[in-house]
């Protein structure tokens, strides 16, 4: 019998840990759903990654989530400077402390004033600390941080077995602990000791990289556990911490047959005249002012125009700016906005780092779930690392999107090249559809151009188009072809009135044409017609003819008889006449 098995015929259920959720977005899935339950947990990271905020909303959500009270030992910061600190994340702990589910105990431990001598051991912080938990039936603890506790020795067989047994009376008491600890030079900590006999240790930290910082986070180690092991970017902002769990999401997402409108009903009878698939990703390249935002911004519009909502990340210009840019164009996006369906989020390039922009991100798609998303210009994040970096980025965000079955529209500034079909970023080949804008000089007038250059899975136009920005929105029209290639602007115009004069020509010398056989149509009319009257008349001539010789063959006919009697000798008897009555009776 297999020893992973129970009895005939089904598992036997094995013991696993159980966790506790730590209520922070991104955290819990990385972990498997959140912290071990009743054992430790080593936070540790250099000054300002975001240690104690990161545990107080592990005790906050563990009350106001999950009805857990818990328990904050700090060493450092008093409890008025901490309920401040976390007074801008509408974290309200003097209500938690007032209604007995939080404790904040500050234990001011003066290195200075620390000498060895004798034995050391923390019995007089397990009273303090057994206290606080029974006082309030505490599930959570915080210890902030160990450092400073043992800051004072040098001793590393006394520090050693006096960390270990803190985690081991943690443990006996049954609660889900998180001991922060500094990070330590060559090591994860300072004293290079607590990493090994904590049972979860997750890592913090805080990089600057071409004066962008960005905060990232890394599970070391889960004892019992699997969990994400690549480092994941977190941000803190008024919302709390956000923790981006996403590296990759895999090709595994769904493709929907589902068609989503462009905006441009012309682009759409592109498209076999039913735009996008949902859940697609769309590039818009070329150069600047070629049209791209206005692209973008009747995309958005027509998301909304459907009553789904859409994020427009804005890179570069303010919503502000945006909104009146858009109206010369006959478009009204602060409707939208004030109907609750576009939400614009503007913010430079260079304020984050890609992680923490990634992170972002994903996190207000999180909270608003819309149904499509524009990012305008994403070439902009070139400025927040380099090419690589970028890539992978933008590589993240389009499996996530995909993922969530969101339609999404990149735009890029760059000089795209149509004979090399490749971008700054080379991302075009993570695109499902790719619309390329250009901007022709001629006859001393830039023309806009509009390229399909692939549509994946459906039959699309290789057509170029011309690309006109009007009052009324955009319109594309019928490439014109004349003897040189193709004519956008003023040369089209010229082309045009070149071809209708042209036109006009061939029509005149077809209507001089069809009179020149209409007067040969009459003239052989008429002759035919004169031909007719002489036949006819020829025809009577021939029948009196006829006639007339009928007459006289007839008459000689009587002739010759007549001889004939005359030379047979008879006379033709006399005609009797009439009795005459000379009575006159009748």
């Amino acid at each position: 019998m297999s020893a992973r098995r129970g009895s005939k015929g089904h598992r036997r259920k094995l013991p696993i840990i159980e966790k506790s959720a730590t209520g922070i977005s991104g955290l819990d899935e990385i972990t498997g759903g959140g912290l071990p339950s009743g054992r430790p947990t080593l936070l540790c990271g250099s000054a300002g990654c975001g240690k104690t905020l990161l545990s107080m909303t592990f005790l906050f959500n563990g009350v106001t989530l999950y009805g857990e009270p818990g328990v904050l030992i700090a060493f450092e910061e008093r409890p008025e400077d901490l309920i401040k600190n976390v007074g801008s994340l509408s974290f309200d702990l003097e209500q938690l402390i007032a209604d007995g589910k939080l404790a904040i105990d500050h234990i001011q431990v003066d290195r200075n004033q620390v000498e060895e001598s004798g034995e050391y051991d923390l019995e007089g912080l397990f009273i303090r600390l057994g206290y606080a938990i029974d006082s309030i039936g505490a599930k959570r603890v915080v210890i902030d941080t160990i450092e400073t506790l043992f800051g004072g020795l040098s001793n590393e067989s006394v520090l050693r077995s006096e960390l270990r047994r803190l985690f081991e009376w943690l443990k006996g008491k049954g609660v889900t602990a998180i001991i922060t600890g500094e990070r330590g030079e060559g090591a994860l900590t300072r004293y290079g000791l607590e990493e090994y006999v904590a049972d979860c240790v997750i890592l913090l930290d805080h990089r600057v990289q071409d004066q962008l910082s960005t905060r990232r986070l890394r599970i070391v180690k889960y004892r019992g556990s699997s969990h994400g092991t690549n480092e994941y970017p977190f941000i803190i902002d008024e919302d709390g911490i956000t923790v981006m769990p996403i590296t990759s999401s895999g090709l595994g997402h769904d493709a929907s047959t589902e068609r989503v409108a462009s905006g441009i009903p012309d682009l759409d009878e592109m498209l076999e005249g039913q735009g996008f698939f949902k859940g697609s990703s769309i590039l818009v390249s070329g150069m600047a002012g070629s049209g791209k935002s206005t692209v973008a911004a009747h995309f958005a519009e027509s998301i909304c125009a459907a009553g789904q909502s859409c994020i427009y990340f804005a890179m570069e210009e303010s919503p502000q700016q945006i909104m009146r840019n858009m109206r010369a164009t006959g478009l009204d996006l602060q409707r939208r906005v004030d109907q609750g369906l576009l939400h614009f989020i503007a913010r430079r390039p260079n304020l984050y780092g890609l992680e923490t922009h990634l992170a972002a991100m994903h996190r207000e798609i999180g909270r608003l779930t819309p149904a499509a998303v524009v990012v305008d210009p994403l070439s902009a994040l070139m400025s927040a690392g380099v090419v690589g970096d970028v890539h992978a980025m933008v590589l993240r965000l389009v499996d996530y999107l995909k993922s969530r079955q969101v339609t999404a529209l990149f735009t890029s500034v760059g000089g795209v090249q149509v004979e090399t079909a490749s971008t700054d970023m080379q991302i075009s080949s993570l695109m499902d559809t790719w619309l390329l804008l250009y901007n022709r000089e001629s006859n001393g007038e830039h023309n806009r151009q509009l390229y399909l250059l692939k549509a994946r899975g459906m039959a699309h136009s290789n057509q170029v188009r011309e690309f006109l920005i009007t009052g009324e929105g955009i319109r594309l029209r019928e490439a014109y072809i004349g003897p040189d290639g193709v004519v956008t602007g003023s040369a089209r115009l010229a082309q045009e009135a070149k071809d209708r004069a042209a036109l006009l020509v061939r029509e005149q010398e077809m209507q001089q044409r069809a009179r020149r056989l209409e007067r040969r149509r009459s003239e052989t009319s008429a002759q035919i017609d004169l031909l007719r009257a002489q036949l006819e008349s020829e025809e009577a001539e021939v029948r009196l003819l006829n006639s007339e010789g009928q007459e006289r063959e007839a008459q000689l006919g009587v002739d010759r008889s007549a001889m004939a009697v005359s030379r047979s000798g008879r006379r033709r008897a006399p005609a009797q006449r009439p009795a005459i009555n000379v009575n006159g009776g009748g």
